[in-house]
């Protein structure tokens, strides 16, 4: 769990893969509806956004597929694990949500989750998938900055 204390954010978990298999158009920040034992979970640093995605219907936007794992001491308290959680936006945000993942080729994809002062958030984007090309092309421009780092780093030497 990485801690950012400037903006008072506490790390939960991300999505490392989000930035590889996706074109980033824009990112928006929602709170998050959770229960109980749901919370001390996340503030344990615990959850996974591996094959979690969010969606718009009937005018609310949904999480769908986030797993948190159970609380150690929550015995009865706890929910089911991986059940829909609503996220918390404005209407007019949803709106604006729902019109961009109506174009042909784009979602909604969970970023990363953070508490910040004290409220948990999650961090979505609208993205289109990227084609393999796409991926090859992005992991050769990293090779040859890479590469140009280390000339200059070692021409500085």
């Amino acid at each position: 769990m990485a801690r950012n204390e400037a903006d008072g954010v506490k790390l939960v978990c991300q999505n490392r893969k989000a930035r590889h298999e996706y074109h980033i158009e824009e990112t928006w920040e929602a709170g998050l509806e959770l229960r109980g034992t749901e919370v001390k979970s996340l503030r344990q640093g615990k959850g996974s956004l591996q094959e979690a995605y969010a969606q718009v219907k009937g005018g609310e936007a949904w999480l769908l597929q986030f797993h948190i794992p159970p609380y150690e001491q929550g015995n009865r308290f706890n929910v089911d694990p991986v059940r829909p959680r609503k996220l918390l936006l404005h209407r007019r945000e949803i709106g604006k949500l729902a019109g961009a993942v109506s174009r042909q080729g784009y979602t909604l994809v969970p970023l990363r989750v953070y508490f910040r002062r004290g409220r948990a958030k999650v961090e979505i984007a609208v993205a289109k998938g990227k084609k393999l090309y796409d991926k090859r092309e992005a992991m050769k421009e990293r090779d040859t900055r890479r590469d140009l780092d280390r000339a200059l780093r070692d021409r500085r030497v």
